[in-house]
């Protein structure tokens, strides 16, 4: 029987929404001073603005680091780049991830958890683009590092699960290697850049993380393999 008094979006955990909502307001804004429906001329521009205000770029990074300089006005852009994309469909891509694996994350994570995979992804696939990398000095900008994390966040439940069962763990990362090899593709067929540094250690950041911070930590990882 058709339960009518379910709501017509499955709820998701508030932390999530607490991520995505500043990052579909950003891109509300900067779409529609693009389209001159708010800002004025000046409107024109917001999103550059944007960008030059919270992507995180390499060189100065590695500027920043040679000085020692570790001010909060410079660290801060470890955390705010998936803060501001491109473009829409930029934007949407990483909230569809985001909101789809956020639910999945967020409902057996703790909020503080939640936030930890995210945003540690993203400063550590930063720093590791920054030092693996030297010679790039192409930003980054938007979430795809961040959400790559959740994407390992989710792979550690499903390994845990599959361990648990007796199962083939490995077949856990069936995803990520699947999104790789689609970057690998676009990557040859349209001249792509390293950004998939930054996405591939995301990933493993947020796998290795939830490690650490999810519900019982390593202590749970290890009584289910022993369960086997």
């Amino acid at each position: 029987m058709q339960d009518h008094n379910a709501p017509p979006l499955n709820p998701l955990p508030w932390v999530v929404w607490a991520i995505a909502l500043p990052i579909i307001a950003m891109e509300a804004v900067v779409s529609l001073a693009a389209a001159g429906l708010v800002g004025g001329p000046e409107g024109i521009g917001w999103r550059i603005q944007a960008v030059e205000r919270f992507a995180f770029s390499p060189d100065y990074m590695r500027y920043l680091m040679e000085v020692g300089d570790y001010s909060a006005e410079g660290m801060l852009r470890l955390l705010t780049y998936p803060l501001v994309h491109l473009s829409v469909m930029h934007t949407v891509f990483v909230v569809v991830i985001l909101l789809a694996l956020g639910k999945m994350v967020g409902e057996v994570f703790r909020w503080w958890a939640v936030l930890a995979v995210f945003f540690g992804s993203a400063a550590v696939a930063a720093l590791v683009y920054t030092l693996v990398l030297p010679g790039v000095s192409q930003p980054l900008i938007g979430g795809y590092p961040a959400v790559y994390g959740m994407i390992g966040g989710f792979t550690f439940l499903l390994w845990v699960n599959l361990a648990a069962v007796g199962a083939n763990k490995y077949r856990a990362f069936t995803m990520i290697g699947f999104l790789l090899g689609i970057q690998l593709v676009f990557g040859l067929l349209f001249g792509g850049g390293w950004e998939w540094v930054a996405d591939v250690a995301g990933f493993v950041t947020g796998f290795v993380l939830s490690f650490l911070v999810s519900p019982g930590g390593w202590g749970r990882v290890v009584q289910k393999l022993r369960q086997r």
